[in-house]
C-alpha cells in the first residue's frame, strides 16, 4: 500500500496497521462506532449537567468537565485516524501532527488531576458530609479545575519543545495511529538521557503523585463507609466511587504502562492496542459508566427526555 503519495517531505506517515490492510476495515468500523458513542455520551452529560439544576454539585462540575475533556481527547485523535484508515494515503502534516501531540499531553494530563481533584470531592461528601458545601465550594471547584488544566498546558508544552527539538535525520514514518510521544521519540536519531528524566519526573509527578492520592482518599473512604449503616446511603456512596474507581483504573492502568515503562519492552503490535485502547475505548466507557451506575445522572437525562417530548407535542 502506498502510504506517502501526494505529501510533502515536511508530512509525517502514520502507519498505523498499513501492513495489515484486512485488519484496517476491521479497526476503521470499530473505531466509527465507538467514536459516534464517544460524542452522544459525553455531550450528554455536558448537556444534563448545565439544563438541570439538581445536578449544580461539585460531583458533576468535575463529571463535565471529564467529559469534556474526553470529547476533545477523541475528536483531536479519532477523525484524522478515520482519514488515514479508508483513504489511500497515511500522511498528516507537520502542523497536524504538533497539534495532534500537543493536545495528547494537555487533555491526557489534565485528566490525571482533574480525576484525583474528583477523588477528593468523593473524599469530603462521604467523610465530612456535614461540612461538604462549605469544603467544596465553587470557588474552590474552579480553582482545582484551572490548576488541572494548567498543569496539563505546562507539562505538555515542555515536552511538546524537548520533543520536537529532538533531530530525525529524514525519518517521517510514526509508527502508530497519530502523534503520541512513544512514537515521536522511536523516530529521532539520539537518544536524550534529558528527555527520559523529564518524562519519568513528570511521569510521577501527573501518574504516580495523583493516583497516590487517589488510592489514600479511597481508603479513608473505605474506612468511613464501613462505619455507614443506612443502607441507601451505602448504596449511593458505593455507586458514585464505583464509578470513579472504575474510570481511574482503565486511565491510570494504561497510562502507567505506557509511559511509565522502558520505550522498548514491550512490541510495536502491542503498543498500538494499548493506544487504540486509551484512545478510543476509555473516552467511550466513561459516559457509560457513570451513567449506567448513577441514578441521579440516569433521572436527569429521563427528565429532558420528557421534557424534549411535551416540547415536540406541544
Amino acid at each position: 500500500m502506498n502510504t506517502n503519495n501526494g505529501s510533502s517531505m515536511r508530512d509525517f506517515i502514520l502507519l498505523g496497521f498499513s501492513d495489515r490492510p484486512q485488519l484496517e476495515h476491521i479497526i476503521s468500523g470499530i473505531v466509527f462506532i465507538f467514536y459516534i458513542v464517544t460524542l452522544v455520551g459525553n455531550t450528554m452529560i455536558i448537556l444534563v449537567y448545565n439544563l438541570d439544576s439538581q445536578l449544580h454539585t461539585p460531583m458533576y462540575f468535575f463529571l463535565s468537565n471529564l467529559s469534556f475533556l474526553d470529547l476533545c481527547y477523541a475528536t483531536s485523535i479519532v477523525p484524522q485516524m478515520l482519514v488515514n484508515l479508508w483513504g489511500p494515503t497515511k500522511s498528516i502534516t507537520y502542523a497536524g501532527c504538533v497539534l495532534q501531540f500537543f493536545f495528547a499531553l494537555v487533555l491526557g494530563a489534565t485528566e490525571c488531576l482533574l480525576l484525583a481533584v474528583m477523588a477528593y470531592d468523593r473524599y469530603a461528601a462521604v467523610c465530612q458530609p456535614l461540612h461538604y458545601t462549605v469544603i467544596v465550594h465553587r470557588q474552590l471547584c474552579q480553582k482545582m479545575v484551572l490548576t488541572a488544566w494548567s498543569g496539563g498546558l505546562g507539562s505538555a508544552l515542555i515536552l511538546c519543545s524537548l520533543t520536537l527539538k529532538l533531530p530525525r535525520c529524514g525519518h517521517r514514518e510514526v509508527d502508530n495511529f497519530f502523534c503520541e510521544m512513544p512514537a515521536l521519540l522511536k523516530m529521532a536519531c539520539v537518544y536524550s538521557k534529558v528527555i527520559e528524566v523529564v518524562v519519568y519526573a513528570l511521569g510521577v509527578i501527573f501518574l504516580l503523585v495523583p493516583l497516590s492520592l487517589i488510592l489514600i482518599s479511597y481508603t479513608v473512604i473505605t474506612q468511613a463507609v464501613v462505619r455507614i449503616k443506612s443502607t441507601a446511603r451505602w448504596c449511593k456512596v458505593l455507586n458514585t466511587c464505583g464509578s470513579h474507581l472504575m474510570v481511574v483504573t482503565l486511565f491510570y492502568g494504561t497510562a502507567i504502562y505506557m509511559y511509565m515503562k522502558p520505550q522498548n519492552s514491550s512490541s510495536q503490535d502491542e503498543g498500538k492496542f494499548l493506544t487504540l485502547f486509551y484512545t478510543i475505548v476509555t473516552p467511550t466507557l466513561n459516559p457509560l459508566i457513570y451513567t449506567l451506575r448513577n441514578n441521579d445522572v440516569k433521572s436527569a437525562v429521563k427528565r429532558m427526555l420528557c421534557v424534549e417530548k411535551w416540547l415536540a407535542k406541544s
